[in-house]
């Protein structure tokens, strides 16, 4: 199964937490995936990326919260596991857990971690943080894979998440 096709099949089984999000959200989970496979081409991190990219935002949805760090990461145990992937949960846990973070990630399986950190603000600064990416590249995704107003959910989420928790209204951001 190609790695686009992994990331469809996983989130096929969340369609109805998703909802009208479900091409929404696949689509930055794809755009984050192939983002990943222009920093890092090595055959043996591309499930891993698919993955990751998959889970990384998924508790918004499952667990109605913006503080979905957690319950996305447990989401993507629970399928390592049933996929005898037990090995990859550390690794994909901290893709998942250090995706918001602010700073260079720097610690256990750093390639990786920091490959999906920088990917996933590629995506959602539209390109304006690139990390060496050019704007034609991030376009040519963007076209494959149209953002079809996910910018704009995360923003009236963040909002919404203001509103509800003042104090803390990006809980995911770590330094």
């Amino acid at each position: 199964m190609k790695n686009n096709e992994l990331i469809l099949s996983i989130l096929t089984e969340f369609k109805s937490e998703l909802g009208k999000d479900f091409e929404r959200y696949s689509n930055h989970a794809s755009r984050v995936f192939l983002l990943c496979t222009l920093s890092d081409a090595k055959k043996e991190n591309q499930e891993k990326y698919a993955i990751a990219a998959a889970f990384h935002d998924l508790g918004i949805w499952t667990n109605k919260t913006f503080d979905y760090l957690k319950p996305s990461i447990e989401l993507s145990s629970k399928y390592l596991q049933s996929e005898k992937r037990q090995e990859w949960v550390e690794e994909i846990s901290l893709m998942i857990d250090m995706h918001h973070k602010r700073s260079k990630y720097k610690g256990d399986f750093q390639r990786t971690v920091e490959t999906f950190r920088r990917a996933d603000w590629m995506d959602v600064t539209k390109g304006r943080k690139s990390f060496g990416l050019s704007k034609a590249e991030y376009r040519k995704i963007v076209k494959k894979h149209p953002t079809l107003g996910f910018h704009k959910f995360l923003v009236i989420q963040t909002l919404k998440n203001f509103f509800k928790s003042p104090l803390n209204p990006l809980p995911m951001f770590k330094k």
